[in-house]
């Protein structure tokens, strides 16, 4: 492996994509703690696979986290890795709930 493969690979740009169709796939995160923000909340799915956005709900008037959000994922593989690896994991204090989202549809 040449150097420039190992740096690649080393800040995640040389990781083959999965195989097979590409998918919005979104996850519901709740019990987050509330001083989690969206970078925190994407890199902590960022370890199992490519994530497309990560957002902490936040009330729209103090602008504090309501303790849930959601993340978008690429692939239905890594989606559902990271949910087994990631429900009832301690992140921040706090036992996450994580689970495919209901509505089943990502607005674009």
């Amino acid at each position: 492996m040449s150097l420039f493969n190992s740096l690649l690979s080393f800040i995640g740009l040389g990781k083959k994509a999965p195989s097979g169709p590409q998918e919005r796939i979104e996850i519901y995160v709740g019990n987050l703690s509330y001083d989690m923000n969206d970078e925190q909340l994407k890199k902590a799915f960022a370890k199992y696979g490519t994530v497309r956005r990560a957002r902490v709900i936040t009330n729209r008037f103090s602008n504090k986290s309501k303790g849930f959000g959601f993340v978008e994922m690429v692939y239905r593989a890594e989606a559902e890795k990271a949910i087994k690896a990631l429900h009832d994991k301690t992140v921040m204090g706090r036992r996450l709930r994580v689970n495919e989202a209901r509505n089943g549809k990502v607005k674009h």
